[in-house]
């Protein structure tokens, strides 16, 4: 048993803080299967952690962090065996089951997934929760029914993490791609990784119509509130959306006109309980239909000591694409 390096969050008189500091590997929670990390990732979720806007973190002390990529240490699961690449996301970490942010993992053999062939711990990471749901999402429109052939697509919040990777992804299968965004200063980088038309996002900000003309075949909405109101006004008949974030608010100020006069479906999308057979389909897609290059232009790379200060920006939507976190 050792020590390594994690970012904790404590209980404080007001709210929380968080640090970077020594952990030691005695006080890791019970899990049949220690994981040494070697990459993690900034998702908004991590955001809300670090900086305590949000009351994400359940338990005290926690370590931060809800992806994590990396190699088996020990196990005691029959699935997994020592230098087993694994990924693991959701399941509560960094919530109420010590995170990812930290040299070492302890978990439930039955929340990971096994690394996809060709793909590296470090792109696991750089797709990790918000590139995953996003695959959910795009796996959810087409259980629909939904195909290119059905007309264009909308992705809000394009230019953040799920957005991101929706619009590449989308892109790759077909789909003509117009991306939302509230930040026009990043229109040639959407078109970069995919995007056919990119719209400001005052378009879809304004309080929404029962019913809107209809612009689009289905969607993927990481944004919320308002912005998911209009563009469910706004899609065609028997079309679907995909809802996934919360970003400006966790409200919905809509009516049930486009469900009834429509047929609209809203396809509600959760990453952290998802099934572990979805979990594999969803991996599989993402080794598929993901472009790598893409993905290498979607992400950047931070340091385990610098966390804190990107979750701050991650929530004031200063963060284009994807934060991977070197661990090791």
């Amino acid at each position: 048993m050792g020590t390594f390096k994690a970012i904790r969050i404590d209980k404080a008189e007001k709210g929380t803080t968080a640090a970077l500091t020594q952990f030691d590997e005695a006080d890791l929670m019970e899990g049949d299967v220690t994981v040494r990390v070697e990459w993690s990732a900034l998702n908004y979720k991590d955001g809300l952690a670090v900086t305590g806007k949000a009351p994400v973190v359940r338990r005290f002390p926690m370590i931060a962090g809800i992806d994590l990529a990396g190699i088996v240490e020990q196990s005691s699961h029959p699935q997994w065996k020592a230098g087993d690449k694994v990924i693991c996301t959701g399941w509560g970490m960094g919530e109420t089951h010590l995170g990812a942010y930290a040299g070492k993992a302890r978990v439930k053999g039955d929340w990971l997934v096994r690394l996809p062939e060709g793909m590296s711990t470090r792109e696991a990471m750089a797709i990790g929760t918000a590139g995953f749901t996003a695959m959910l999402a795009v796996l959810a429109l087409e259980k629909h029914g939904l195909t290119p052939r059905d007309g264009p697509v909308v992705v809000t919040g394009a230019a953040g993490g799920v957005g991101s990777v929706a619009t590449a992804v989308l892109s790759k299968i077909g789909y003509h791609v117009i991306a939302s965004t509230g930040r026009l200063s990043e229109a040639s980088y959407l078109r970069d990784i995919g995007a056919a038309e990119v719209i400001e996002r005052s378009e879809l900000s304004g309080p929404a119509k029962p019913l809107a003309k209809e612009r689009w075949a289905g969607g993927i909405d990481s944004v919320g509130s308002t912005t998911l109101a209009n563009i469910l006004s706004m899609t065609k008949y028997r079309g679907a959306i995909a809802a996934c974030g919360l970003a400006a608010g966790m409200d919905l100020p809509s009516s049930v006109a486009p469900f009834i006069l429509r047929g609209v479906c809203l396809l509600g999308i959760d990453s952290v309980m998802c099934p572990i057979e979805l979990r594999k389909v969803a991996w599989t897609r993402l080794a598929r239909d993901l472009d790598q290059a893409k993905l290498s232009e979607i992400t950047h790379e931070i340091a385990l000591d610098q966390v804190i200060d990107a979750g701050a920006k991650i929530l004031a939507g200063q963060v284009r694409g994807r934060i991977v976190v070197k661990i090791l």
